[in-house]
């Protein structure tokens, strides 16, 4: 059984009614952020039933549920109060959500031991414990009614945050029973619904953000607005690395509006009443920026060192068999993978208010981790951690971007130099010339074929290590996690099997997470390598990839729903073709073909594209299509569009007129698939970016003959080319 939707939603259904929903849930976020006041840890909050760092019943029956991951645009908030309400057996429309404090005792991510959202796992980490939360609080209320009955609380049942005793046809509110809950005692053992009994897990349910997003309501952290406040811009060096040499602020001083110019080592800000004084008085600075030693860097300088760095013998991830005398034997294909620097251009530039006060410091603004950024706002305010306060809001669109405090540490050197609170705002130019990038990687395969089947492998990734600097205990004996995920667990069944990772940092360039990182590298070399393969094996790359995939039945039969939805096999005119690619990234099972035309200019037209998904339970299926129809469209655009070049140490795009971003008429029919299934969830957030660019690559591969190994794809490459 699949559940399908196509894309697009037309804007009238949009207009007319098309997000309207049967339930009345209401999504607290500050309208301001002078409003938005720490939540006390839920142990301490008087008044309320609260049974653990999640959930918070009142006397009235008003269910607070608190969030420990953040809403980007994923539909997190919607999933995570969908299964705490599961299991609470809450009345939907007496819940609201709010923003969790920061807190890595009370709501670090199970995986990480840190507040963070990203890697796909907001719904895969917290599965089990926020069914637990909710189970364990439905529990409470029901031993405190069943007390009150004097009945066995076994004949007791929920549902819609109301206890019920069958036999006596007694109920009780889950608001009259708050008090002599908070007296109960959590069980040790707790019984969780079987999935055939879900209410709300399993339905597509709209997202509970959309109406305020839709009525402009919805505050972003670029919305936080204080009494006094003042706005400012900011400056770094264009070229990496580099510092503040003189500033000449005779003209800036001159614009109506300024306030202060705030000259640091590394950075120049401009505080105006408004944005745009702020960004006049910015232009009409003068400034002699002192370049460093990074001046001369360039993109060829970059990936002459990776070409290089690319050859030596890596750090030994995965070995199985013998590599050696498998690659000794059989027809052997080599071959080598290069992905560019991308920066994730979120729509709301990077930004942060502060209110430095000396002795204290509070913070609004949109971050995927929330505890980092207020222990390096304490070390930029010099304060003790406990002295900051942060006040987190929904995200403009993250990728990653949002899981460095960069913005805030900016923020509050700035804030150090104003009185009153100051929001600080990236410009997009800012944002994009220095941003932390998605690393350069070089992927290098060798394979031998035996009977039209992969009988040895060798793949070799070198590039950035970003867990390494980003979360250093994971970075063991030379490997780090994310550059060769799915690299070490790709589905194929080989028999002899060997992944290595060669190191290579950029030299000043800044790396990070970008939606996908590690996947999204690995998956397009080895999908776009095994259609070479299949075409060396005389097979068709369906055919060729499903022998190997018997002992994955989750993937195979993916792979075997999208080719059928997809038409594969089917006749195509000259210079249409379709490409494949399969992953289990994320802990998900998604299969993907795209259709396009490559015509006479090298000019890309996306057709259609098809996925069908194994991603285990699936909490709302609505939100599931969704992210994979984003990301599909995320990564696409990357494919076609994207790439950050380097010249004379400093990046060259600066805005959407040179880092394009797919246009809604380039958009395609996306039809998704959702496999129904039982297993534990999977990730969804990033596997559409992961899918789109190898399946892409290996349409044209079809289409015109021509086997691109490196994105964006090369329009000069491919044009007038036959297959």
């Amino acid at each position: 059984m699949t559940m399908t939707s196509t894309m697009p939603l037309s804007r009238r259904t949009l207009v007319t009614g098309g997000l309207t929903t049967g339930f009345l849930f209401a999504f607290h976020l500050p309208l301001r952020a002078a409003v938005n006041e720490p939540v006390q840890p839920p142990d301490v909050t008087e008044g309320k039933f609260a049974p653990n760092a999640f959930i918070r019943i009142d006397e009235a029956g008003h269910t607070t549920l608190m969030m420990p991951q953040v809403e980007m645009g994923q539909g997190v908030y919607t999933a995570v109060a969908m299964i705490l309400a599961e299991e609470l057996d809450a009345d939907l429309s007496q819940v609201s959500l709010e923003h969790a404090p920061p807190n890595d005792k009370l709501y670090g991510n199970p995986v990480f031991g840190l507040q963070v959202t990203g890697n796909s796992n907001s719904i895969r980490a917290w599965w089990t414990a926020l069914r637990n939360a909710g189970a364990g609080a439905r529990s409470m209320l029901v031993q405190a009614a069943a007390k009150q009955w004097q009945v066995e609380a076994a004949s007791c049942t929920t549902s819609k945050s109301v206890v019920m005793h069958k036999e006596s046809g007694r109920t009780l509110a889950y608001g009259a029973l708050a008090g002599a809950a908070s007296s109960e005692t959590p069980p040790k053992n707790l019984t969780l619904k079987k999935p055939e009994d879900f209410v709300y897990v399993g339905q597509s349910l709209k997202r509970f953000d959309t109406p305020d997003k839709v009525n402009g309501k919805a505050v972003y952290g670029i919305d936080a607005i204080l009494p006094n406040m003042k706005v400012a811009t900011i400056a770094f060096c264009p070229v990496f690395g580099g510092k503040v040499g003189k500033v000449d602020d005779s003209a800036a001083k001159k614009v109506p509006g300024v306030q202060k110019i705030v000259v640091l080592d590394d950075f120049v800000a401009v505080v105006g009443d408004h944005m745009w004084a702020a960004k006049k008085g910015l232009a009409a600075l003068k400034i002699d920026w002192d370049e460093g030693p990074n001046a001369k860097i360039s993109s060829k300088d970059i990936w002459q060192d990776l070409r290089a760095a690319s050859e030596k013998d890596g750090a030994v991830a995965k070995s199985t068999g013998d590599i050696a005398k498998a690659l000794a034997t059989g027809e052997r294909l080599d071959a080598s993978y290069e992905l560019p620097f991308l920066a994730h251009a979120p729509m709301e530039p990077v930004n942060a208010t502060v209110h430095f006060k000396g002795d204290s410091c509070e913070v609004w603004t949109g971050t995927q981790i929330m505890t980092r950024v207020q222990s390096e706002a304490a070390k930029a305010a010099g304060l003790p951690v406990e002295k900051v306060a942060v006040y987190n809001h929904l995200l403009g669109g993250g990728f990653g971007r949002k899981l460095e405090p960069d913005m805030v540490i900016a923020a509050v050197k700035v804030a150090k130099q104003v009185d009153g609170p100051v929001k600080v705002i990236w410009t997009r130019e800012e944002d994009i010339q220095h941003d932390v990038y998605r690393p350069v990687y070089r992927d290098t395969i060798a394979a031998t074929l035996s009977d039209g089947r992969i009988v040895g492998w060798k793949y070799k990734v070198s590039g950035s290590a970003v867990i390494a600097r980003w979360l250093p205990p994971a970075f063991q004996k030379g490997i780090d996690i994310d550059a060769i995920d799915s690299a070490v667990d790709m589905p194929y069944d080989i028999p002899n099997f060997h992944v290595e990772y060669v190191r290579a940092e950029p030299p000043a360039v800044p790396t990070g997470f970008w939606r996908g990182v590690g996947p999204n590298n690995n998956v397009f070399a080895i999908e776009s390598f095994m259609d070479e393969l299949a075409r060396k094996a005389g097979k068709d790359p369906v055919e060729f990839r499903r022998p190997m995939l018997a002992k994955n039945p989750r993937m195979l039969a993916a792979l075997n729903l999208v080719a059928e939805k997809s038409g594969w096999g089917e006749a195509l005119p000259a210079r249409v073709g379709r490409g494949v690619c399969v992953q289990p990234s994320f802990g998900s099972f998604i299969a993907t073909v795209v259709e396009a035309e490559v015509d006479d200019l090298g000019e890309v037209h996306l057709r259609r594209v098809t996925s069908a998904v194994d991603t285990g339970i699936a909490v709302n299926p609505d939100t599931i299509v969704a992210q994979l129809q984003g990301g599909l469209i995320f990564g696409l655009t990357a494919a076609l569009y994207g790439e950050i070049t380097i010249d004379k140490g400093r990046v060259q795009q600066s805005n959407f007129n040179d880092y394009r971003m797919l246009r809604i008429n380039q958009t395609p029919k996306i039809d998704v698939h959702v496999i129904k299934s039982g297993e534990a969830p999977g990730g969804i957030g990033e596997t559409g970016v992961t899918a789109g660019p190898p399946a892409l690559r290996n349409a044209i591969y079809a289409a015109t003959g021509i086997a691109l190994r490196r994105l964006p794809i090369d329009r000069a490459l491919i044009a007038g080319k036959k297959a």
